[in-house]
C-alpha cells in the first residue's frame, strides 16, 4: 500500500489588536498556505461572522468532493474512450447545526453537466460516474451520502 502525505499551513491573520478578547473582537481571516502554490485567503462562512469575499472551509470541502469526482471521471473516460469536451458541476452540500453549535454535513449532491463527443457512448459515460464515485479519495473519506446526478449530452 502506498501512502501520500499532504502538508498545509494555516496562518490566522484576524487579530484586530486585542486577539480573541471576546467573540466579536477578532476577524476569522486566515491564509491557507501550501508550498509552491498560491495562498488561499480564507475566513469562516458569513453566517459565522466571516467575510463573504473569502473562501470558507465548508465551500472548500464541498469543492474538494466535486473536484475529486471530476478528476476520477475524466481519467476513467480517457481510459474508456469516452471523449469529454466540457464538464462543469453545480455542487451543493447540506450542513446541519445542532443545539450546541456543532454540526455535520448530511449530504452533498454533485450535478455534473457534461458534453461528450458525438461518437462517444452516452451509456458508458453514465456508467463511469459510479466507478468514479467508488474510487474518489475524498468521497471514500466521508461519512455521509454523496449523490451524483449527472446530465450528459452529445456535442452538436
Amino acid at each position: 500500500m502506498k501512502e501520500h502525505k499532504y502538508k498545509t499551513t494555516i496562518e490566522w491573520t484576524g487579530n484586530k489588536g486585542s486577539g480573541t478578547y471576546d467573540y466579536r473582537s477578532y476577524s476569522r481571516s486566515h491564509n491557507i498556505k501550501i508550498d509552491g502554490k498560491t495562498d488561499i485567503m480564507g475566513s469562516s462562512d458569513s453566517s459565522f461572522r466571516g467575510e463573504k469575499s473569502k473562501h470558507n472551509p465548508e465551500d472548500l470541502f464541498v469543492a474538494s468532493i466535486s473536484s475529486c469526482h471530476m478528476l476520477w471521471y475524466l481519467h476513467l473516460c480517457a481510459d474508456s474512450g469516452v471523449i469529454v469536451l466540457k464538464y462543469n458541476d453545480d455542487t451543493e452540500g447540506s450542513l446541519t447545526i445542532d443545539q450546541n453549535g456543532g454540526g455535520c454535513f448530511k449530504h452533498v449532491i454533485l450535478r455534473p453537466n457534461i458534453e461528450i463527443a458525438n461518437d462517444s457512448s452516452l451509456e458508458k459515460a453514465h456508467e463511469l460516474h459510479s466507478k468514479a464515485h467508488e474510487l474518489c479519495f475524498i468521497a471514500n473519506s466521508c461519512n455521509f451520502e454523496i449523490i451524483v446526478e449527472p446530465t450528459i449530452v452529445n456535442a452538436g
